[in-house]
């Protein structure tokens, strides 16, 4: 984008899916598919990644989570073809793709603050993040905020703030990044949903 995009640091995408539909995807990955997440100098505990998405030429697991914006040939793993839900949730946002992952953070398990400069809107693409599991006592601090994000729910987050999670709770936290081309009719729909209430519709 031209022009640094006017918007709140969060915004609630007007759409949501069924957690039990998310949460059974989840269940047909195996547990040996994460791969650390290569930027340990960002967290403690355990953070990993599932590609759903990634680059087509990618033959390292390393180079298969990579999101490097820059990067335009993109191809869906055989991870997104055991999940149905997961290809439609993905499908929903009606896009141009990119990297699409899945990030899990274990309990106990924290990531520093830090801010992202890459797929924050400004830069001509844009990053859905969708909770697939979730508890309560997940803290995702955003310009010191909280952001309390249910499974299910999807959200714009301007990352290039400050932002930090901690799970403390007792299970899982799951999220899927949709990483996405931004279009003008993503940014119309953006900004409408930055000033009306959260959405209830399930898509």
């Amino acid at each position: 984008m031209a022009e640094p995009l006017d918007l709140p640091d969060r915004v609630r995408w007007p759409a949501t899916f069924d957690p039990a539909l998310l949460a059974a995807d989840l269940e047909r990955l195996s547990a040996s598919g994460w791969i650390e997440h290569f930027l340990t100098e960002r967290y403690e505990g355990t953070w990993d990644v599932i590609p759903l998405r990634g680059p087509r030429d990618a033959d390292h697991p390393a180079m298969m989570i990579a999101t490097t914006p820059g990067h335009k040939d993109f191809a869906d793993t055989q991870a997104l073809a055991l999940c149905p839900y997961f290809q439609h949730v993905i499908g929903s946002f009606e896009a141009e793709l990119r990297a699409v992952r899945l990030l899990r953070l274990t309990p106990g398990s924290f990531i520093k603050e830090h801010t992202d400069h890459e797929y924050t809107g400004d830069d001509g693409t844009i990053r859905f993040h969708v909770p697939v599991v979730t508890n309560p006592d997940v803290v995702f601090l955003l310009n010191g905020r909280r952001v309390v994000m249910d499974a299910g729910s999807a959200w714009v987050l301007r990352l290039i703030y400050p932002h930090s999670v901690a799970n403390r709770g007792q299970t899982d936290r799951v999220h899927m990044l949709v990483d996405a081309v931004m279009t003008p009719r993503l940014e119309k729909m953006l900004r409408d949903a930055a000033y009306l209430p959260e959405s209830t519709a399930v898509a």
